[in-house]
Order: structure tokens, then sequence, then C-alpha cells
């Protein structure tokens, strides 16, 4: 379906688009969203480092595995999964233009050979019932939904095999009100972390590991260079009330974590399939 590390300005444009509501889409918002994301190298939160964090709870995996990053986006959690972890990898997103920036990087760090990023939806993946080793999905997962995602992709994985998503989660049981119904608007599933892991174990998984994203995959790997990529943008669509108004909610979106962090942010679930 869709990229994987994106934030809710993102959601807003994406989150129905499945095969059955991609016509309602105009062709412009398809170009528009991706030409906003296309150069950036992380689309929503995340670090190598947590990203490497998050591998360090998976084993077993050869050169013979099969991993599948779903809503991969251009793939900066991609190649460094790549550079750390042995097996193949197919990234699969949306967006045509993010799966050719997929390919070249993955040409440039000569991981051709065995990462492949191809258009798709998260909702018709391109996989056998339990052919892969390990799902990976970087902020994504929300497009589809992190209940369904967990039941749906699960037939996808082996016995014994692993999934690890990031996504939005409550750090506490009250929040203010400002921020509450944000959210709640954008994605209702959005839930605290024990109620994420107690569907993950209604789901049929094992939770192997929980951690929070620290602040600085916000601030530093995902805002900062979003202040050059709204620079360009404005100046590429110029006097268009539409771009001005997506760049208006990115910037609200940011502010909003600014005054709220401390209630919210992305978390990493891993867990295992074992029956």
């Amino acid at each position: 379906m869709m990229k994987a590390s994106l934030c809710f300005p993102y959601a807003k444009y994406t989150k129905t688009m499945d095969n059955e509501n991609i016509t309602n889409i105009h062709e412009f918002d398809f170009n528009f969203i991706c030409d906003f994301f296309l150069n950036t190298e992380r689309q929503g939160p995340g670090s190598p480092e947590v990203t490497l964090k998050a591998l360090s709870f998976i084993d077993n995996l050869t050169d013979n595995s099969h991993i599948a990053d779903i809503g991969c986006g251009t793939g900066g959690q991609t190649m460094v999964l790549a550079q750390h972890a042995p097996g193949h990898i197919t990234g699969i997103d949306f967006f045509p233009g993010f799966i050719d920036r997929f390919n070249r990087n993955a040409g440039k760090l000569n991981l051709q050979d065995r990462v492949k990023g191809v258009v798709g939806s998260m909702d018709n993946l391109p996989f056998r019932e339990e052919e892969l080793d390990l799902i990976w999905s970087e902020g994504a997962i929300y497009n589809i939904g992190f209940e369904r995602g967990l039941n749906e992709w699960r037939k996808y994985l082996k016995t014994g095999g692993y999934i690890a998503v990031s996504e939005i989660s409550w750090f506490t049981e009250q929040r203010p009100a400002e921020i509450h119904n944000f959210w709640m608007e954008l994605y209702p599933e959005v839930d605290t972390i024990p109620n994420k892991v107690a569907r993950i174990q209604k789901a049929g998984y094992i939770p192997v590991a929980t951690f929070i994203l620290p602040e600085i995959c916000w601030t530093e790997h995902y805002y900062a260079p979003l202040a050059t990529v709204r620079e360009k943008f404005l100046a590429e669509y110029a006097g268009n009330k539409n771009a001005e108004e997506f760049v208006a909610s990115s910037d609200h979106e940011e502010e909003l974590y600014r005054r709220y962090k401390e209630f919210y942010g992305y978390v990493f679930y891993i867990a295992k399939k074992i029956v």
C-alpha cells in the first residue's frame, strides 16, 4: 500500500487508498504526496539506530530468509536492514516514484541482487502463505489498520517468523483534549502500549519486545529534514492553495508534537508467530 514511515499529514490523503478507493484519489493528489516526500531519506519518525535495535530482537535469519518491508517508501530503513541482516528483501509500496527511488538506492549500495522494490498494496501482498521469515513495517501499518494488518499479514509468515512494526501509540491513559481529538480524528485505532500488546497476543503472536522511539527520531530524523523539503515544495507549487494547505498541516503536526510529545509517539512492536 503506502510508505513505511510516514506521519499523519500524509495519512489524511492516503489512509483509504486501497484497491477499492484508488479511483477516488485525483491524479494530482497522487503526484502531490509523492513529490513532497520523494527526496527525503526517511518519510517519518525513525532512525538507523532504532531500526537496528528492533532487528536485534530477531534471530534465525539466514542467507535464504525472505523478508518483506511493507510500506517501504524510498527505502531508508530497508537499506539499513539489508546492510545488517542476511536474506532477500522485498519492499512493497503503493507509489511508483518511491519504488523507483528505492531500487536506485539499492543499486547505489550494490544491494540489488537481494533487495528489490515492487509497486503493490498492503491489502493484497504478492507472497505465498508461510513464505516470509520476517515482516517489517515502520510507521505504515496504520494505512491498513494495526489489528487488521496483524491478522491479515500473519498467514504470510512461517511458524517462528517475526513481525516488527512501529505504530503511533499513547504513552498515558489520559491526555489533553487537543491532542487526543487530533489523533482520534485521523486514526481512531491509536491506543496505549498495553492495549496494542494485547492485540498482538490476540492475533496469535508472542510479544518479543516493545520500545518507544526516542524524541530524536522525530526532531532530527524527520522534522529537521522536512524544513528544506517544505521550502522547495512551496516554491515548486507557488500559489497553489492545496500545496499551502498540505504544508500547513505538516507544520501544525510538528507544533503539536513539540507541545504534547510526553503523551504520544511511535512505538516499535516485535512479535513472533508460534503456530
